[in-house]
């Protein structure tokens, strides 16, 4: 892959005046291989590969940084989902034990996260999954860096109601045993994850993976934003053929380092993930590009349009770069994440129903938004349902991260700073739907599934 001097040119401004970076390199790991009938000799094998592959990796990726003077924001493992290596050591006790290693595997390594601390339930429940869910707040509340997922339903299984439904109680007692409800921040639970997405919290090594592998995370908000305010008189057709020229430019550049990276450690290359994923900094919001488009406060009306633009434009954009665009590669619109998502619900521009809509056309979901801490679990699992099944219905990933946030009520904030940012407490429809929740049992898959 040939670049021209003016490409570095373009590059270079991109990274000192727009925020460009590589998001995350995230290593994926197999531990299958670690499984071992001595608990203690288990642990001690899975910290040692962890460990010792994060320390190359953090090597390796500083040796690019200096190369090409792209920054690595994040640098991350994942691993095969847990409770798949667990079924022979399935108690709450050696969860905890298993996350502890985990968690010091990843601290002296020198990595952001470890992801893959779950489990994949489309269809039923395990004993194993069912002591990991249990486990969780008791997880959350001795560790730092661990990340879990569960994922609850495929386009091709229907959704799991019955998993669903052990949610909302997991997220309200990881609320009341970790400061401000930060370890539901570290939780996600999708239909339709991708085995190979390098975003936490829902990274996983997937079981169709290698042994190890580099997906690589890509982000340009603020390089998007730019050519968006300087091309204010296209029309919608005008306006995606700008994005996609530049998320190409994008995608190539990530390609480069992912595929150098993964070369040096000697391991396979797997994905670039093209999503635009904003941070905290001023002006780099996904949220604002939306607003550079024209719309005065995203959530206006006007705004599920624009989010379907976009996410159009950068998936096209990076499949016109790569032939190995994976993960999630579309569009987050996280809440706390966000400087312009936050003004918008501060603002009353933007409510949860809103959100909602915009997830249908989105990549993500429902991502990084608080609810009040007195929310009943059965709302909560509503919550999450309800937006599954956009995912469920229209074959697409769908996700969601939901903080409860003990003792605060809609209206108020809460900030965790960093990377995490402030999140504004949404209003949540006071009614219920216990008994409906309450039939458990599948959704069933749509008459799309039926393709053989």
């Amino acid at each position: 892959m040939s670049l021209s001097v003016e490409e570095i040119y373009e590059t270079a401004s991109m990274i000192l005046y727009q925020n460009l970076d590589i998001r995350t390199t995230t290593l994926g790991v197999n531990i299958k291989d670690c499984i071992d009938s001595d608990f203690n000799a288990f642990t001690e094998k899975v910290y040692r590969k962890i460990s010792e592959n994060a320390v190359k990796l953090i090597k390796e990726a500083e040796k690019l940084e200096l190369k090409y003077g792209i920054p690595i924001v994040n640098k991350r493992v994942s691993i095969t989902p847990i409770s798949l290596v667990m079924e022979t050591h399935n108690t709450k006790d050696n969860y905890v034990r298993m996350a502890k290693a985990l968690d010091k595997a990843a601290k002296d390594g020198g990595v952001d996260f470890i992801g893959g601390f779950g489990a994949i339930v489309n269809k039923g429940l395990t004993s194993s999954d069912r002591v990991l869910i249990d486990s969780l707040p008791d997880v959350f509340a001795v560790t730092d860096r661990i990340c879990s997922f569960l994922n609850v339903g495929t386009n091709v299984t229907g959704m799991n109601l019955d998993a669903v439904n052990l949610i909302g109680g997991m997220l309200k007692k990881t609320a009341e045993k970790t400061k401000d409800a930060i370890g539901c921040a570290k939780f996600v639970v999708f239909v339709n994850a991708p085995e190979d997405n390098p975003f936490m919290a829902g990274a996983y090594h997937g079981i169709g993976e290698g042994d190890m592998t580099i997906n690589l995370g890509i982000s340009g908000p603020g390089v998007v934003r730019s050519v968006v305010e300087q091309n204010k008189a296209c029309d919608l057709t005008q306006l995606s053929e700008v994005i996609k020229r530049t998320v190409f430019k994008i995608t190539r550049g990530g390609e480069l380092i992912g595929r150098e990276l993964a070369k040096n450690m000697g391991i396979p290359f797997g994905i670039v993930d093209i999503s635009l994923a904003p941070t905290t900094s001023m002006g780099d919001s996904v949220a604002g590009i939306i607003e550079a488009f024209g719309i005065e406060y995203i959530g206006t009306h006007g705004s599920t349009l624009a989010i379907a633009l976009l996410m159009d434009a950068v998936k096209k954009g990076g499949a016109m770069a790569s032939g190995n665009v994976g993960g999630l590669s579309g569009t987050f619109i996280p809440i706390s994440e966000d400087q312009n998502m936050i003004r918008a619900v501060k603002k009353n521009a933007l409510s949860l129903d809103k959100l909602e809509a915009l997830s249908a056309v989105c990549s993500v979901g429902l991502d990084m938004f608080a609810v009040p801490g007195d929310t009943p679990e059965e709302t909560i699992n509503a919550i999450i349902a309800d937006e599954l099944a956009i995912g469920i219905i229209n074959n697409k990933t769908t996700g969601v991260r939901m903080i409860p946030v003990p003792g605060k009520k809609a209206g108020e904030s809460v900030d965790y700073g960093g990377l995490l940012g402030e999140a504004p407490v949404m209003k949540v429809n006071s009614y219920s739907s216990k008994e409906f929740l309450n039939r458990g049992g599948r959704l069933p898959a749509p008459v799309t599934s039926m393709r053989n």
